[in-house]
């Protein structure tokens, strides 16, 4: 079964992001098309980025890097929660994004948006241009009102939006599993 990491963005106490993780994790579950796993940014807690060479060259020196590459490696598609700060995404998601190159590659990433004035639409838009840097597939957002949650809480439209989401990351997962799968050299059998 195909594996879907759910990566929080937001490290700070009392952030919306753990209560929204927990909730996507359900319906992603419930979903039944992946193996799900949630990374919590603020328990992984990596450090500014501090490997000496380029992510592209995956030459890592430190066991946090390993343990995250391995993570991200493992994953087959990705829901980055992105939460919106100051109209873009917050410093500990691009840190995240930014350790690693290989590990994204061809993998397909949707994003559950959350934030004021925008619902977060700012940060999703600005993800997507970073996911595309490190070859991965953006398929779709949902984009969730801080407002409206406090006042309405998470609703049957939001499901049906993060079901479809969860639909599209299935869908483009099978076609770009034949990317991600080891290539056999020209003139070698298989």
């Amino acid at each position: 079964m195909p594996r879907l990491l759910i990566i929080t963005s937001t490290t700070r106490p009392g952030r919306a992001g753990t209560e929204l993780a927990a909730w996507a994790r359900d319906l992603a579950v419930a979903h039944g098309a992946f193996a799900v796993e949630v990374a919590d940014l603020a328990e992984i807690g990596l450090p500014f980025l501090d490997e000496a060479e380029h992510a592209g060259s995956g030459i890592y020196e430190h066991e946090h890097t390993h343990a995250w590459s391995a993570t991200v490696d493992a994953a087959d598609a990705f829901l980055i929660l992105t939460a919106e700060y100051n109209r873009g995404i917050t410093a500990p998601l691009k840190n995240a994004l930014d350790f690693l190159y290989r590990e994204w590659n061809d993998k397909p990433v949707g994003f559950l948006a959350y934030g004021m004035s925008s619902s977060g639409l700012r940060a999703a838009e600005m993800a997507s241009q970073v996911a595309v840097a490190l070859a991965m597939v953006p398929v779709g957002v949902v984009a969730l009102p801080l407002r409206q949650l406090r006042d309405t809480g998470l609703t049957a439209h939001h499901a049906e939006g993060l079901r479809e989401l969860l639909d599209s990351l299935a869908r483009y997962d099978g076609a770009l599993a034949t990317l991600r799968a080891p290539q056999v050299p020209a003139g070698q059998a298989a």
